[in-house]
């Protein structure tokens, strides 16, 4: 599990946030790299873009929906419920499907979806497929995947609460996730303190800086755009530095 959890109240303040906005913020207190396997590199696809972003703590699982020998391991299912239940809430459900980019079956449906949704689940994030969408959507049950399906196939989970890989990016259990229709960002440990502090930060100072001046360029010359755009960034840059420099 992660070493801190943010309140539950950070979290509903982040969630207000679309992914790309939070990643800024990121960028500006993070000694990671901004491509550090902390993104997705591969493309996801958000079936439930309407509910905007979501944002919990990942709990994994391994699915290998072509290999029926993995339903001779009778209690698996429920350990792994047990598992999942565990974990404090809010989660999104990481499963690794070890037959992607090939799709045999599906792990989520209307059961799953609304049997973790139960355990304090709010999504998925799957490199597999996803079934029964008008009902996922129903219960609030986000879903990043690769695509839709018709069958389960055998979806006994293989393995749980442990490292995975979906879409380039490994995801080990209790990070923090952010997620939307634009992919998913894990927040390091050493990073979840300062995150809402920085997306609000790096917002603003679009907002006070280079928006203004961009939207109030219509109409001068190139040169003039390109001069006023110019002294813009320099403020925005003063301004980040300044919040930022004692960063560590």
């Amino acid at each position: 599990m992660g070493k801190q959890r943010l309140p539950y109240s950070e979290l509903m303040k982040l969630q207000r946030w679309n992914t790309p906005s939070v990643h800024n913020g990121w960028r500006q207190i993070t000694k990671h790299n901004a491509i550090d396997r902390c993104i997705n590199i591969d493309e996801t696809k958000d079936f439930m873009p309407e509910m905007g972003p979501m944002v919990g703590y990942a709990v994994t699982v391994i699915i290998e929906p072509s290999n029926p020998e993995h339903r001779q391991n009778k209690q698996s299912v429920e350990e792994y419920r047990r598992y999942v239940a565990s974990v404090p809430g809010p989660k999104i459900v990481v499963v690794q499907d070890l037959d992607s980019p090939k799709v045999e079956g599906s792990f989520w449906g209307e059961i799953n979806a609304n049997l973790h949704k139960a355990l304090g689940c709010i999504g998925t994030i799957t490199d597999g497929a996803i079934r029964d969408l008008d009902e996922m959507r129903t219960v609030r049950f986000k879903a990043l995947a690769r695509r839709l399906c018709v069958g389960n196939a055998y979806v006994t989970p293989v393995r749980w609460g442990c490292e995975v890989e979906v879409f380039g990016a490994v995801v080990r259990p209790g990070q923090l996730i952010h997620a939307d229709k634009h992919g998913f960002l894990m927040i390091p440990d050493e990073d979840s303190g300062q995150l809402l502090d920085a997306t609000v930060f790096m917002d603003a100072n679009e907002c006070q800086t280079l928006l203004p001046v961009i939207r109030q360029a219509r109409g001068k010359t190139s040169e003039e755009v390109l001069d006023l755009v110019d002294q813009a960034a320099k403020r925005s840059v003063s301004a980040i530095k300044a919040k930022f420099s004692g960063t560590d």
